[in-house]
């Protein structure tokens, strides 16, 4: 959006005061309080009020400046949608003290975090032993203390994405059942695609109406779901060898381990966008493990566990949004842990893979977090 001459209340009320004292015979009283004042006063408010109409109107008419439900609106004249939210899902035990009696635990049962933030519900799966249809709940039998079950966030989006052991709540009573935790942490939940993902997005879409470029394929992969990331290469094949009209394509949900129903969908989408006798390839990204290994130094000793546990999970999640061939530095993990607490006033030691140097990764690989050790 080209620059616009906006001015301030304060320089709206000044040029009028300049103006009028320009052309009056004589001194005019423009204290505060005075009419003439005043009247300036209210030109200027007049005028802002103005000036804000014009500018929203300028932001809210062009894709690059507008956003949210603006934006919204604005793709939707090209019946193009935004990527919605992803729900977390996982598996939570539910536990007991006293096992000689048979208990159920019915599909839309709800457990929360223990801050209460995250609530989760007891989906159906058929595919479970214990799921028994006609009571829409999987049974426990006595003398079991114990039962895994899934369960899917309510709300969707990345917070869904819980640690081990935060799911600790049952939200009213289940029979003959005391506890509850996730052994493993929940994955899968994915927040609504932002406002400069879906532009590009839409600028890649624009460029796949011509079909079967790369362009083409590229939106037709990103067009999957949220959090797709990939890397293309051409006349290559996975091996490194020379293939003339062969490409091939390293796709990632970003959990880093996609499914073979998602590569398989990955490979639909290209077939549908590849140009006639066009061969290619659809590859999952070679994961490189990251064992980081930490020492922080706080101003608050009490303190210090939490801020640790902070730190560790800042890293985790740092590490788990790496893209494709994106690598892994040492002095952005000392930024992330500056960043997850004030308190942290020193970190001394900072190992990455048993070293202390970048960690790289081609176009066919992607970095994910393995041991992370924060102390």
């Amino acid at each position: 959006m080209p620059s616009l001459n906006i001015k301030s209340f304060s320089e709206l009320v000044s040029e009028q005061i300049i103006a009028i004292q320009a052309r009056a015979g004589k001194l005019m009283d423009f204290s505060i309080g005075s009419i003439l004042r005043s009247l300036a006063e209210s030109n200027a408010g007049i005028a802002s009020w103005l000036q804000q109409l014009v500018v929203r109107l300028l932001v809210t008419t062009r894709a690059s400046t507008c956003s949210g439900e603006d934006l919204d609106s604005w793709m939707a004249d090209f019946s193009f949608r935004r990527l919605s939210a992803v729900q977390a899902s996982g598996m939570v035990t539910f536990s007991r003290f006293t096992t000689t009696q048979q208990a159920l635990i019915p599909s839309g049962t709800k457990v929360r975090t223990l801050d209460g933030t995250q609530t989760f519900t007891v989906v159906s799966d058929s595919t479970i032993k214990s799921f028994r249809p006609g009571q829409q709940g999987y049974e426990l039998p006595a003398n079991k203390a114990s039962i895994d079950v899934p369960v899917r966030a309510s709300r969707a989006g990345a917070a869904g994405n819980v640690q081990t052991g935060t799911v600790s709540v049952i939200a009213g009573t289940v029979a003959f059942i005391d506890t509850v935790t996730n052994a493993k942490p929940f994955t899968g939940g994915k927040d609504a695609e932002t406002d400069e993902a879906f532009r590009a997005r839409f600028v890649k879409w624009f460029s796949s109406l011509s079909k079967a470029t790369k362009e083409a394929i590229e939106f037709a992969l990103l067009n999957m779901q949220s959090g797709v990331s990939l890397t293309l290469t051409e006349n290559v094949s996975y091996a490194g060898m020379p293939q003339p009209g062969y490409f091939f394509a390293v796709v990632d949900d970003g959990t880093g381990k996609p499914s073979d129903a998602f590569i398989k969908k990955a490979h639909d989408a290209i077939e549908k966008t590849r140009g006639f006798t066009i061969s290619f390839g659809v590859f999952p990204p070679v994961v490189i493990t990251a064992d980081v290994s930490m020492v922080v130094k706080t101003n608050s000793p009490e303190h210090h566990a939490e801020v640790v546990e902070l730190v560790k999970r800042a890293i985790e999640k740092y590490i788990s949004r790496l893209c494709l061939g994106q690598l892994l530095s040492p002095s952005k993990l000392i930024r992330v842990a500056f960043d997850a607490s004030p308190m942290i006033t020193n970190v001394p030691v900072l190992t990455l893979n048993k070293g202390v140097t970048e960690l790289p990764a081609t176009f066919k690989e992607v970095i994910r977090p393995g041991l992370i050790e924060v102390h």
